[in-house]
């Protein structure tokens, strides 16, 4: 499974980036961070649809698209392996995965997405957010090879 993190702002070195090349390295599938940046002050409305473009642009054509998203589902680790499981089996090698900026990810990427996926109710730093997914796309990679880091 080829996995695309397709998100708003740059990821900076420091403790996330450190963090996040742990994971990444340890991934077997291989693992594409596209970045896109919209720096126009324009209001929230306006920046999100800005965004969805730019977004929009970066996933690789035929992926599944997954909108990460505060009103997305509530998937345990274990539900997140299978519903990547079930893809695979279906012949789908590509999974592209969104992160909006601050105020979130533009209606006509949430209606393109195949799957929306929430966090939780607590609002996570974006950076942290990333590494946060990034485990759990690792982690689903170790439940469905058997593997005991999952444990």
């Amino acid at each position: 499974m080829n996995i695309t993190i397709v998100a708003v702002g740059r990821m900076r070195k420091g403790s996330e980036r450190s963090l996040w090349d742990v994971y990444a390295k340890r991934l077997k599938w291989p693992l594409a961070l596209k970045e896109v940046e919209e720096k126009n002050s324009f209001g929230a409305k306006q920046i999100k649809k800005k965004e969805a473009d730019l977004l929009l642009s970066k996933i690789p054509k035929g992926a599944v698209l997954i909108a990460m998203d505060k009103n997305g589902l509530f998937l345990s680790s274990g539900d997140f392996a299978k519903k990547i499981s079930t893809w695979q089996d279906d012949g789908i090698n590509d999974l592209a995965i969104t992160i909006g900026g601050s105020d979130g990810l533009d209606k006509v990427i949430l209606d393109k997405a195949h799957l929306s996926i929430s966090m939780g109710a607590m609002t996570w730093p974006h950076m942290l957010a990333r590494v946060m997914l990034l485990e759990q796309v690792y982690r689903a990679q170790c439940i469905l090879n058997k593997h005991p880091y999952h444990k």
